[in-house]
């Protein structure tokens, strides 16, 4: 059986007496492979590591460090199907979108190589004669990615490339549930010109090396993508240093669906949002509020579609819709369906745990009508391929429930009203909207959040910007004066 390896300052190290922990495909319940548990001292010399190569990366012009990106870039899409095989098998998403995932990963690194002559500063007016003030923007350090299991390789992108073409570091943490992408990845870097130290990667259990990066004074940034209730023990614990955190954390996306909208288009795009990645997505579309005049036809039509869902195991077919990612979230899933009905809602199709041949965390794909605006499942995030549809009778109401929410990532508007998507656009408090589209972000945007999904942002310039700091010179060149 395959063991994974920490990799640090450029070397894989012998797992020795590390205690290893089972990888299993959710699938199949099968151990595919054993990773290490990292201790505090093992995070510390990846620290370590990454804080002694930024003293020379830094002083690499951007354009050059661009080049390294772009080497990355080549080896990974050279792997491209590999990627994919070991993501579909520990995280359990179907082939084809985990063949994207690894598109989408040396695709988004060769984004930001190309903001390497992007990175500006400025020259700001001083109130002095013969003075001139210089605001230069800066690298931060070493920063610490945090890592979550639903993407497991495209998130690597976002943790990396930014930080690197800045003139960061970079210490990963991969999550337990998926560590192998992580440790397919480190390969390409050990294989790579990339100088030592540059990229780290360990794996562990949170509440050891998460709280070994959050106390390490040489980490300048966390950047955490998980769930809101670990994003907020991260802020807590960086609090001790004041390390700064960017943090994109849970989502409870509405979508409004009006009397106008192009049904059939609309119907397509809901349920394109929420059966992605078996509904494992933080801006899949989780709850919906419908008008009251397309209130029958579209529920009717969504389950239809939602009935024809597929599901089965990565690697055994062509399914729509692969396992939950663990047992646990199998879980999660059943108890908030569970509540729905307790509260007075109706399971219009599916609604239990399943298994392929006896096995695998498997939900089926659900749709829950009669929900009312308090319910716990229209609250809290689901998480898996669980539909909640409630109705509404005007835009005023819709937009007043959407916001209404603990969390405030992405949203969602269906109409052919120029009015009522402006309207929308400019009353909907979410970080993204999303007007006659599925909900899926583009690298050139900035995706973020407000309330409790998060803090900082990522893509796009915006992004860069999460992973350099100011450094503002004042320069008094009257050196007759001066003399004085």
């Amino acid at each position: 059986m395959m063991q994974t390896q920490l990799f640090i300052n450029g070397e894989f190290l012998d797992n020795g007496d590390r205690e290893m922990r089972p990888n299993i495909n959710p699938a199949t319940e099968e151990v595919i492979s054993e990773f290490p548990m990292a201790t505090a001292a093992d995070v510390d010399a990846a620290v370590d590591a990454a804080f002694e190569a930024q003293k020379s990366w830094e002083k690499l012009p951007a354009i050059e460090r661009a080049g390294y990106l772009n080497e990355l870039a080549d080896a990974i899409l050279a792997k491209q199907e590999t990627f994919a095989r070991v993501t579909a098998e520990e995280m359990g998403k179907p082939f084809a979108q985990a063949m994207d995932e690894a598109g989408w990963l040396p695709a988004y690194i060769q984004f930001f190589a190309g903001l390497a002559r992007h990175m500006k500063g400025e020259i700001i007016p001083s109130d002095r004669p013969n003075e001139n003030i210089f605001m230069y923007k800066v690298p931060l350090g070493v920063c610490a990615g945090i890592m979550p299991w639903n993407f497991p390789l495209f998130l690597i992108g976002r943790k990396v490339a930014p930080a690197l073409v800045a003139g960061n570091t970079v210490v990963i943490k991969a999550s337990s549930d998926c560590p192998n992408g992580a440790y397919e990845f480190a390969k390409v870097v050990a294989e790579s010109s990339l100088p030592k130290g540059v990229i780290n990667v360990i794996t562990g259990p949170g509440g050891v090396t998460g709280d070994a990066l959050c106390a390490n004074k040489k980490v300048a940034m966390i950047s955490m993508t998980g769930s809101t209730e670990v994003g907020k023990k991260i802020m807590a614990n960086a609090a001790q240093n004041v390390t700064k955190v960017s943090l994109e954390l849970g989502g409870k996306a509405p979508v409004i669906v009006m009397n106008d909208c192009d049904l059939d288009a609309t119907v397509d795009h809901v349920i394109a949002s929420r059966i992605i990645n078996t509904g494992q997505v933080c801006n899949a579309a989780e709850r919906v509020y419908v008008q009251e005049g397309i209130a029958s036809a579209f529920t009717q039509k969504v389950i239809e579609k939602m009935s024809a869902v597929t599901y089965g195991p990565a690697l055994g077919g062509t399914f729509d819709m692969g396992p939950m990612v663990n047992k646990k979230q199998q879980e999660h899933v059943a108890e908030l369906v569970q509540s729905a009905i307790d509260e007075g809602a109706t399971i219009a199709c599916g609604g239990h745990a399943a298994t392929v041949d006896g096995k695998g965390y498997f939900f089926e794909p659900t749709v829950v009508t009669g929900c009312t605006h308090e319910m716990r499942i229209m609250r809290e995030e689901i998480f898996g391929p669980v539909l909640p549809i409630s109705t509404f009778k005007t835009l005023d109401e819709a937009i007043e429930k959407a916001n209404d929410c603990d969390f405030g990532l992405t949203s969602s508007i269906y109409t052919t009203d120029y009015d009522t998507a402006m309207r929308a656009l400019n009353e909907i408090k979410f970080g993204e909207t999303y007007i006659n589209r599925e909900h899926f972000e583009a690298f050139q945007g900035f995706h973020a959040g407000m309330r409790m999904s998060g803090l900082g942002g990522d893509d796009g310039e915006h992004g860069l910007e999460e992973f350099l700091q100011t450094h503002v010179c004042y320069v008094d060149y009257d050196l007759k004066r001066n003399k004085q």
